[in-house]
């Protein structure tokens, strides 16, 4: 991968990006102080991720259709423009109920703008998918780095000022994308939302989605819900622990997933991949206290390999476009997502902090068990699409 591969309108994206990332993980430290503030139960501040992410869910029926429609600036710039206005309504909020409901407000901006800007990065970078995706993988990892760490640091203050600095840096950031973003030369011709179910007709991209859709089932249980298992801990010292746990999100999925397709199959690495984090889920749930503080960030490690890969065969083994193979691999694995908050809430404040973490590691295990069983299609589907993810590092396609 190297620089002259990203025209500045690449590198634009890839900051909105970062900075929109942010805002999904902006919370995560001050979760227990704005519980204590509103005098909220663990499943109340859960909704806080649940409404944010089931909004991005269905919002992907309809958001990688309206960049075709549309064009991806401007389903961008409205995207952007819908979280400013509703990251700053987050921070005006006077109980749970208003703050959930604008966080859901918050998910349908940031879907219209995610679906997006990985087909713009794709379709204005010169160097192939691979570089381009391991771009967007690392504004990703560094954007969820960095949610917390902003978080701690302005939550330390006051639970509402981490809300009115996302919605400065988003503001930022739609300007930066107003500036240098362009439309790819070519753009892709209008679709429907039918075409998003036509593609999740597809057996490869069906079997991807869903086993996508278990891992961010457990990927949200650590983000979203395990600072509420340390609420003892300073907003400041949350946020750092998840700065740590999403640095490590970042280097694996740009470093250490480059590395080792050199030597396996995508394939390969996922099934010895997700085994090892689910071992780290059943810890998880044995070891509360300082000790689950340690396995969570380093979690950080194996969930930056799953989401480079998770990504990777989204676009490499589906036969439809840009847009429609996003949209529908999101569709699955905001679904997924948007469960785990809500779900860990409830398990947790009934029968116990840390059984949340079981829960997940049996729903990753029937992904697993899909990845064993039919992990042939996707090899399939990478052959028949003359994908060279399979033999070369993403950084070389």
């Amino acid at each position: 991968m190297t620089l002259k591969h990203f025209p500045p309108a690449v590198w634009a994206t890839a900051f909105a990006t970062f900075v929109a990332f942010m805002g999904i993980g902006v919370v995560d430290p001050i979760l227990p102080l704005i519980g204590r503030a509103m005098g909220a139960t663990p499943s109340q501040v859960e909704l806080l991720f649940t409404t944010y992410i089931a909004v991005m869910a269905l919002a992907m029926l309809i958001s990688g259709v309206l960049g075709t429609r549309l064009g991806g600036k401007h389903t961008m710039l409205l995207g952007l423009g819908m979280v400013v206005v509703f990251a700053t309504a987050s921070g005006l909020s006077p109980s749970i109920g208003v703050l959930a409901l604008f966080r859901g407000g918050w998910g349908l901006g940031n879907a219209f703008f995610t679906s997006t800007a990985l087909s713009i990065i794709v379709g204005l970078s010169t160097g192939g998918m691979g570089p381009a995706i391991t771009l967007y993988e690392a504004a990703l990892g560094l954007g969820i780095a960095s949610g917390p760490l902003l978080g701690g640091v302005l939550g330390s203050m006051s639970w509402r000022d981490p809300f009115f600095g996302t919605a400065s840096l988003m503001a930022i950031a739609l300007l930066v994308t107003w500036r240098l973003v362009k439309e790819p030369a070519r753009r892709e011709q209008p679709r429907t939302a039918r075409d998003i179910f036509r593609a999740l007709g597809n057996r490869a991209v069906l079997t991807n989605s869903l086993i996508g859709l278990t891992y961010s089932y457990a990927f949200f249980t650590i983000l979203a819900y395990s600072p509420l298992t340390l609420p003892h801990l300073a907003a400041i010292t949350l946020g750092i622990t998840y700065f740590f746990w999403g640095i490590l999100v970042a280097v694996a999925s740009v470093l250490v997933v480059n590395w080792l397709l050199r030597r396996m199959h995508p394939v390969t690495i996922l099934t010895w991949n997700l085994p090892l984090l689910l071992v780290l889920f059943i810890l998880a749930g044995l070891m509360p206290g300082q000790r689950l503080l340690y396995i969570i960030v380093i979690t950080g490690f194996f969930c930056g390999i799953s989401n480079a890969l998770f990504t990777t065969l989204a676009m490499e083994v589906s036969p439809f476009s840009r847009s429609i193979s996003s949209g529908a691999y999101n569709f699955l694995r905001w679904a997924g997502a948007a469960l785990a908050p809500l779900i860990s809430g409830l398990i947790g404040q009934r029968w116990g902090m840390t059984v949340p973490f079981y829960v997940a590691a049996a729903i990753l295990l029937v992904g697993i068990v899909g990845l064993l069983t039919r992990g042939g299609v996707l090899t399939m589907a990478l052959e028949q699409n003359g994908s060279d993810i399979v033999y070369e590092a993403l950084g070389q396609g």
